[in-house]
């Protein structure tokens, strides 16, 4: 190390989480916080619960005045963490509030925050059009783009421009599907499993694999939040890293055919035969059943909305070609970590009975 990359690594951080309240947000705060050397500010629309070093800003990142308004005072602010997210129906209407509210969060502390030295964007394989059907796998960060829309490629746009000339740098990181604990976030594949599950069994029937037959034997990946947060934390703070995209993964892959039944074990369920079904229409009718299950099995009193977005479950099962991409280029870089793919399903799940979310 030099002694330019010593002073750096001795120098005070402020990290700004954007999107703070998600599973990715709430989960690299975590690591944030465990790692002992930042001062962590976290953006989300419903604010959150203020720690020794971690504060919390309820703002509405798509109103300009009142984010430059509310980031105004974040002066000594050195990394912003975007992962923040608003849903829309179609691909195209994603593009406007998605790029506005990372314009805004930009516009806002780039002029206010001398010491800024990066910032790390949240992406994923839309960037390789792995949303719009079969894809190039396993993808490449170099892989050539798509037919827009999409908002994700406006974004990294967004910043290879607006870093132009400035003293900071940019990461953009490419997680597959997401796992972590974390209620009211929209795309948690874990936390559709586990209640999907523990309903079966609530309801005595099978576990059924609901999504398209080729999705049940396709290969695909994940990428543990634990482990997202130490990725994201490496490619925001080493020299190497800056001005790149990197995809980051578990390390390994696996079929829904052989991964289900060992979920079906752990809520010790039989498996049957996969059924195609939509989540967002069969699970519509269980928020009665919900509070039943709080109510037998002494759960912490969630929300039915809270608990699971069955149209992201939908939309992960219906893959049914292979989702892989290859993370060759943040080894290369120095980014080793491994998580076995089943021991972080069944880890998440122990979490989320430990904590009375599930029975």
């Amino acid at each position: 190390m030099t002694e330019t990359d010593a002073a750096a690594a001795a120098a005070p951080k402020t990290a700004v989480v954007v999107g703070a309240r998600g599973v990715i947000g709430g989960n690299l705060i975590a690591h944030l916080e465990h790692e002992g050397d930042w001062q962590i500010v976290g953006l989300s629309r419903r604010g959150g619960t203020d720690t020794a070093a971690t504060r919390h800003i309820a703002v509405d990142l798509l109103d300009r005045e009142q984010t430059a308004e509310k980031l105004a005072a974040l002066t000594q602010t050195t990394h912003i963490f975007y992962a923040a997210y608003q849903d829309r129906p179609t691909w195209a209407e994603l593009v406007p509030p998605n790029l506005a509210m990372l314009t805004n969060v930009v516009d806002a502390l780039e002029p206010v925050a001398p010491q800024l030295e990066h910032i790390s964007l949240m992406q994923g394989y839309k960037v390789y059009g792995a949303h719009l059907g079969p894809f190039a796998t396993p993808a490449k960060e170099s892989d050539p783009p798509h037919m827009p829309p999409e908002f994700n490629v406006d974004q990294q746009q967004f910043l290879e421009q607006r870093q132009r000339g400035a003293a900071w740098s940019w990461s953009a990181i490419r997680p597959s599907v997401v796992a972590g604990v974390g209620l009211g976030n929209p795309m948690n594949l874990a936390m559709v499993v586990a209640i999907y599950a523990s309903m079966s069994k609530e309801l005595g029937v099978p576990l059924r694999f609901p999504g398209a037959p080729g999705a049940y034997t396709s290969l695909i990946e994940m990428t543990d939040a634990d482990l997202l947060a130490r990725a994201t934390t490496w490619a925001a703070t080493t020299p190497g890293t800056r001005n790149e995209a990197f995809n980051i993964t578990n390390g390994d892959m696996f079929r829904w055919s052989s991964m289900w039944p060992k979920i079906a074990a752990f809520f010790g369920l039989e498996v049957a035969p996969p059924l195609p079904l939509s989540l967002t229409d069969v699970m519509a009718d269980k928020a009665d059943l919900w509070q039943r299950m709080i109510e037998r099995h002494d759960l912490e009193p969630t929300p039915y909305s809270d608990v699971s977005s069955w149209p992201f479950g939908d939309f992960v099962f219906s893959w049914d070609y292979d989702v892989i991409a290859d993370t060759s280029k943040s080894r290369r870089a120095g980014f080793h970590d491994y998580v076995d793919t089943e021991a972080m399903f069944l880890s998440i799940f122990q979490d989320l009975r430990d904590r009375r979310l599930i029975p």
